[in-house]
């Protein structure tokens, strides 16, 4: 009777063991999942200033170069997807395609030397220099702590709570696209 009592306990502990092992697995994987999502807020409010940037650099450099309206309509349709995008990998897609619009817009104002040293038109471009390296910045803080969330859901004994108490991969990462890996072109 002793022996069985003491081999009741020793399960029971194991049992506790694996079971508060398994809780703190999961417990660190919820903190990474919200880690996620709010590193995704931070990515989606600098998108957000540059979106509401856009209009402004458009209609500044309308006034200068009229007959470029299909750069001007692409960026307008871009900025239009990325406020329409309700996923992280919606976003990231119609990011890629604003990325890729506000570049040909750059190329024409390479063309209008007068506004390029228009003062508003500078202020602007200032203010998008800096919202673009902010986004950079939480992009890449974005993709650091989804690669640490889907590493730590794969790496025993965690995947083992992952499987058990749902946790999904998630590979909304920020990759670099077909022209924005191309170096651009600058002459004088």
């Amino acid at each position: 009777m002793k022996i069985a009592l003491i081999g009741l306990a020793v399960i029971v502990l194991i049992a506790l063991m694996i079971g508060g092992s398994l809780m703190g697995a999961r417990n660190e994987l919820v903190t990474e999942r919200e880690a996620v999502n709010g590193a995704w807020s931070q990515v989606d409010v600098a998108l957000e200033r540059r979106a509401d940037l856009i209009p402004n650099l458009v209609e500044t450099v309308k006034g200068f170069a009229k007959q470029e309206q299909s750069v001007m309509d692409s960026v307008t349709s871009a900025r239009a997807a990325l406020g329409g995008a309700k996923t992280p990998a919606d976003k990231i897609a119609a990011n890629t395609q604003l990325d890729g619009a506000l570049s040909r817009l750059l190329v024409v104002v390479e063309n209008y030397p007068n506004l390029k040293s228009n003062e508003n038109f500078l202020r602007l471009q200032d203010e998008i220099a800096g919202t673009e390296n902010r986004i950079a910045v939480e992009r890449r803080n974005y993709n650091e702590i989804v690669q640490k969330y889907n590493t730590d859901i794969a790496l025993f004994p965690k995947n083992i709570a992952a499987s058990m108490f749902g946790f999904q991969r998630n590979d909304a990462y920020f990759k670099a696209e077909g022209a924005e890996r191309e170096v651009p072109k600058v002459k004088f």
